[in-house]
């Protein structure tokens, strides 16, 4: 099992063409034996403490391979859909690791 932490930052007046893009990426997790298991808006008071700017979403998801996880990233459908992620995204981070 591996796990994705994702930190998203959004151009400010896009997050409709995010919403559009997520609309068809999130589904297409589980055609790859993935799970959003938890997506979250943080709001500025929601932050305790912070170095870095507070992203838009912060999504945590699991695939049961890597193979499962490059077919995601590979999956022609979502690459149609790609224009509006580069549209709306100024940034993300992406955190790769495993459970202990």
């Amino acid at each position: 099992m591996i796990y994705i932490t994702q930190l998203i930052y959004v151009i400010a007046g896009q997050e409709e063409i995010f919403h559009q893009f997520e609309d068809i990426a999130i589904p297409t997790i589980l055609k790859y034996n993935g799970r959003l298991t938890l997506r979250i808006r943080p709001t500025e008071d929601s932050v305790i403490e912070k170095n870095i700017e507070t992203p838009y979403e912060i999504h945590l998801v699991e695939f049961n391979t890597q193979e499962d996880f490059d077919n995601f990233k590979n999956d022609e459908e979502r690459k149609k859909f790609l224009h509006l992620k580069e549209k709306s995204i100024k940034s993300s981070i992406l955190i790769q690791g495993t459970k202990l």
